[in-house]
C-alpha cells in the first residue's frame, strides 16, 4: 500500500477480510454445444433438469435411460437427487451431456465407483463436433455440382 492510501485510510480501519466461496459441487458435462451443470445431495432419487422433472424434460425413453446410465451402473437409481442446469445443443447433445455430468460428480464423490463408469464408458467426453464451414462450399465439404456441359 503506498503512503497516500495509508494516509488516507481511517485510524481505526482493519484488513479486508477475504470471503469464502459456497462450496456446492457443480460438476460440468458437455456434448457437442450443449453445457449441463449437475449438482447431486443424497436423497430420494428425484433428477430435476432446468426446474422440470426428467420425464417432462426428457419424453424419449432412450434420452432418459441415458442420463441414467450413470446411476444405473454404480446401483444408485433411488438414493441420489440430482439438480441440472443444461442449456445449448439439441436434445440428444443435452442428454449426453447430464450423463457425463452425473458420472463425474459420482467419481468425485466415491472413487471406488471409478472403474465401473469408465468400463461403461460414462466418464470419457464425446470430442466430435461440428466442422465448420469452408469458403466456396455449400457446406463444410459438399462443393457445387459440377457440370460436364
Amino acid at each position: 500500500m503506498t503512503k497516500r492510501k495509508a494516509a488516507l485510510k481511517p485510524a481505526g480501519a482493519e484488513a479486508q477480510v477475504r470471503r469464502e466461496r459456497k462450496t456446492t459441487d457443480q460438476f460440468v458435462g458437455r456434448r457437442k454445444t450443449a453445457v449441463a451443470r449437475v449438482s447431486l445431495k443424497p436423497g430420494s432419487g428425484k433428477i430435476t433438469i432446468n426446474n422440470r422433472d426428467i420425464n417432462e424434460y426428457f419424453p424419449r425413453p432412450d434420452l432418459r435411460a441415458a442420463v441414467l446410465a450413470p446411476l444405473v451402473v454404480t446401483e444408485r437409481v433411488g438414493q441420489i437427487d440430482v439438480n441440472v442446469n443444461v442449456y445449448g445443443g439439441g436434445v440428444a447433445g443435452q442428454a449426453q451431456a447430464v450423463s457425463l455430468g452425473i458420472a463425474r460428480s459420482i467419481d468425485r464423490a466415491d472413487n471406488t465407483q471409478h472403474t465401473k463408469l469408465k468400463a461403461a464408458g460414462l466418464l470419457r467426453r464425446d470430442p466430435r463436433m461440428v466442422e465448420r464451414k469452408k469458403y466456396g462450399l455449400h457446406k463444410a465439404r459438399r462443393a457445387t455440382q459440377f457440370s460436364k456441359r
